[in-house]
């Protein structure tokens, strides 16, 4: 800023005195330099670096061939006032990323610089959090934020979510609670056991996303790249001939040199260049300020696009807290022995259906071994007996009769004994409280079609999908089933049709992976969740979805807004000024005024409101 001010002030103390006085021709020359190489050396050099190293074709290139021009040809004014105002227009443009940068960054600023790690002799050390190891006890103090994931083994505290999933509302914690990095610990003094190391952490892992994002670039980052590329190289063509072919005709070298010139100013695509991944890389800042990661512009871009919803069900659309509604036991058996040998086949497994099995139980027998079988339940072996607990297909893989005169509503759980039918128990599962609200909205933002994907019970599936108002549901799918129903779902999509898919993280890593767009949900924390999904939305708000839809669909109309915007005034000057209507100054302004513009316009995709 100082060197552009200094040089606007020798620039015009030059311009009056070559107004004011009648200096020789030489003497202005030098005198106009000075306010020259003090606005541009830098542009200059880069240029000379450009050229060294084959990239020639560069907005360095294009001033420094432009100004040069108008020196050569004694438009010394302009010369200087054109790298002035293009320097000028750069400070702007750095301004306005840094401003970006700085915001994400604020957003990210969750790791702690120092942590308190408790030795083996009990005292307290100040550590950096990358020493920390899993097993470490660590002691947090109210106003400081948790270095690393955690186990709380003394105290109780309200923690701070807010800077990794946008909830105001703090969420207390007491012993037994797990704790997750980068929260701020509000109240009491806690003492937490280190889940995993520093670089395990879900703050670290967070930080990775967020930073590599700007490595999945979106279609139109890539294109403006590759237009760039051959943008620059056409226009030095069109302005070489533009000064060459009419010279010859006219006998006026001068006039069309000069138009030349300014056809190379205008021409300049750092409004383009610099605006459009802008645009993207604060779209990503600003869904990051919402508790929303998304890894990549390509997939902000796509998300802009979905037209189909399809959702994983218990944990997704339902809050995945069973309870038992129905105890059915069969000919033969009683509730207790029902109960009992459900929990028993349950025992190791914390899917909330077996939660809910073990409470209702009371206690459970532990078995001597247990084998999950995916999609269909769990056998467990208890002695010399072996207990089974899962679907009904599993009663006829191992061949128990099933006799019912009824089945429960809800999700069932079916039971069998050395191969005899014990009974059914039924699970109750109610969707969220904001699932059709959420539904609802991601409707009202261009989603056409919505689907449920669920390996649950048909009657169980069908209730919630009325009850949410699903478009398509399917149940009693097994984990290949819900992958071929993506398929033929993604085959139906449009040209510019886009699919999402929305799971847990956990169990649905292969359909994350085949949808168009993965996203999960309540994921804080889960590395398949991680790693599977392009999109983690880390709490379990499902409005987030609409959300996160309505800032890609803001940010890829920023885009196009800058794209029209920017080819737009760029031609219509280039224009003018074959046809003589344009001067130099003009061409600076339709070029940095524009990317200035384009800029400001791109930094609006940081901010955006919650309803629309």
């Amino acid at each position: 800023m100082a060197r552009i001010l200094i040089a606007a002030a020798l620039f015009a103390a030059v311009y009056a005195a070559d107004k004011l006085t009648a200096a020789p021709g030489w003497a202005v020359l030098l005198c106009y330099l000075v306010p020259y190489f003090t606005a541009g050396y830098d542009v200059l050099l880069r240029c000379f670096k450009s050229i060294l190293h084959g990239q020639v074709f560069d907005e360095c290139f294009l001033m420094t061939l432009a100004t040069v021009g108008a020196l050569v040809i004694g438009e010394y004014p302009e010369s200087v006032f054109v790298m002035v105002f293009y320097q000028t227009g750069e400070l702007f443009q750095s301004l306005a990323v840094e401003k970006s940068r700085s915001e994400i960054a604020g957003l990210m600023e969750l790791c702690p610089d120092t942590a308190v790690r408790l030795n083996g002799q009990g005292e307290e050390e100040e550590i950096l959090p990358e020493e920390i190891e899993a097993g470490d006890v660590l002691i947090v103090r109210p106003g400081e934020k948790i270095p690393v994931d955690a186990e709380v083994l003394e105290g109780a505290s309200g923690v701070d979510t807010a800077a990794l999933t946008g909830e105001s509302l703090p969420r207390d914690v007491a012993a037994g609670d797990r704790v997750i990095s980068g929260c701020i610990n509000l109240t009491g003094v806690l003492k937490l056991r280190a889940a995993c190391a520093f670089e395990d952490s879900s703050v670290a892992r967070i930080l990775e996303l967020v930073e590599n994002a700007q490595l999945n670039k979106s279609k139109s980052e890539s294109f403006i790249t590759k237009f760039a590329r051959w943008y620059t190289p056409a226009v030095v063509a069109g302005a070489a001939l533009l000064a060459l072919v009419p010279s010859l005709i006219t006998k006026d070298p001068a006039t069309w040199v000069y138009r030349a010139l300014i056809f190379l100013v205008v021409s300049c695509p750092c409004a383009l260049v610099i605006s459009v991944p802008l645009a993207f890389f604060s779209g990503i800042g600003g869904a990051s300020s919402r508790g929303i990661l998304i890894k990549g512009g390509n997939y902000l871009e796509a998300l802009a696009n979905v037209t189909t919803a399809v959702f994983d069900k218990t944990g997704t659309l339902t809050n995945g807290a069973f309870a038992v509604t129905a105890v059915v036991p069969a000919a033969g058996a009683d509730e207790k022995s029902l109960l009992e040998g459900a929990a028993a086949a349950e025992h190791f497994s914390n899917h909330p259906l077996a939660l809910a099995v073990k409470a209702a139980a009371g206690c459970e027998a532990v078995p001597d071994d247990a084998e999950e079988l995916p999609g269909l339940g769990i056998v467990a072996r208890i002695g010399g007996d072996t207990v089974a607990a899962g679907s009904r297909r599993l009663m006829e893989r191992l061949g128990a009769e099933v006799s019912l005169i009824k089945e429960p509503d809800g999700t069932a759980v079916y039971v069998a004994k050395n191969g005899k039918f014990l009974g059914v128990l039924g699970l109750e599962d109610v969707p969220k409280k904001n699932a059709a609200k959420a539904l609802d909205a991601l409707k009202a933002e261009g989603v056409k079609k919505t689907v449920m994907l669920s390996g649950d019970r048909a009657a169980a599936a069908e209730k919630a999908g009325k009850t949410l108002g699903i478009d398509e549901v399917y149940a009693e799918l097994l984990p290949a089933d819900k992958t071929a129903h993506m398929d033929r779902l993604c085959r139906a999509q449009g040209k510019n049709e886009r699919l999402m898919y929305v799971g847990d993280g956990v169990n649905d890593a292969p359909v994350l992976a085949r949808a168009d767009i993965g996203v999960a949900m309540g994921a804080l924390g889960a590395d398949a969740a991680i790693e599977a999904a392009d999109v983690v939305i880390m709490d379990d708000d499902l409005t987030k979805l609409a959300l996160a839809k309505r800032i890609a669909k803001k940010t890829k109309r920023i885009v196009r807004q800058n794209v029209v915007f920017s080819l737009g005034v760029k031609f219509a000057v280039l224009i003018l000024a074959a046809f003589g209507a344009a001067n130099m100054w003009l061409g600076i302004l339709a070029d940095v005024g524009v990317a200035v513009l384009a800029i400001l316009n791109a930094m609006r995709c940081l901010k955006v409101k919650k309803e629309s």
